[in-house]
């Protein structure tokens, strides 16, 4: 009996053996049988760099007439570019008008769009005798523009065929453009401008504040061009 019960021991070890290694034959075959491969692409531009992007809307100004190439900044922030209306604008009277020219273009990387000019605030950073912007209040504005350069005086605002258009006309720190312009593609095209800044005649001061207190004062406006694509 005990001889019988080795034999069916060992017998069960041989199968249990033989067993596993036929599962483990079939493991390594089922392995070796699964190739696999992978394939990638990129979006490339042709000559093995980036192929998408963005494009560039870029506006940059020029306040030195006659406004060569070497003169295009770009100003983003207030106070920005600075236009010069001379001498006379510190010293207004009733009745005086002072003039500054602008221009305006894209860069050339630049896709086209438009600007519209906003209405004045004080410039940021620059010393004044006009803490309260009692000045600045008082006066007046008239913008007009053109695609084409003009002389930037009197003469601009005369209203008459083929003169430059006016976009601006009333109080310093309220009146915006009335339109905006086109600005072409790559610096194709420029758009030209002309502030005129005036202290009205007759004068009337501000309710409660006396004419005296607005005499020597000094004031610095900046004015926003908004940029859209």
């Amino acid at each position: 009996m005990e001889t019988q019960e080795r034999r069916r021991a060992t017998r069960r070890k041989v199968f249990a053996v033989t067993a596993g290694a036929a599962v483990l034959g079939l493991g390594v075959s089922a392995t070796l049988a699964a190739w696999t491969d992978t394939e990638w692409v990129f979006g490339g531009n042709g000559a093995g760099g980036p192929g998408v992007g963005t494009s560039t809307f870029e506006v940059q100004q020029n306040t030195v007439p006659p406004f060569a190439d070497a003169t295009w900044t770009d100003e983003e922030e207030n106070p920005g570019g600075e236009i010069v209306f001379g001498l006379a604008a510190l010293a207004l009277s009733p009745g005086d008008a002072v003039y500054a020219p602008v221009a305006l273009r894209t860069t050339v990387a630049s896709v086209a769009g438009e600007v519209e000019l906003q209405p004045a605030v004080p410039a940021a950073g620059v010393a004044v005798t006009d803490p309260d912007d009692l000045l600045l209040a008082a006066l007046g504005v008239r913008v007009v523009t053109d695609d084409a350069p003009f002389t930037c005086d009197a003469t601009a605002f005369s209203g008459a065929p083929g003169a430059p258009v006016l976009i601006a006309d009333g109080p310093l720190l309220a009146s915006g453009g009335t339109s905006a312009q086109s600005l072409l593609a790559a610096a194709d095209s420029t758009q030209y401008y002309c502030f005129e800044v005036s202290l009205p005649d007759p004068f009337v001061p501000a309710a409660g504040v006396d004419v005296e207190d607005y005499m020597g004062l000094t004031g610095a406006p900046a004015w926003q061009f908004a940029a859209t694509s």
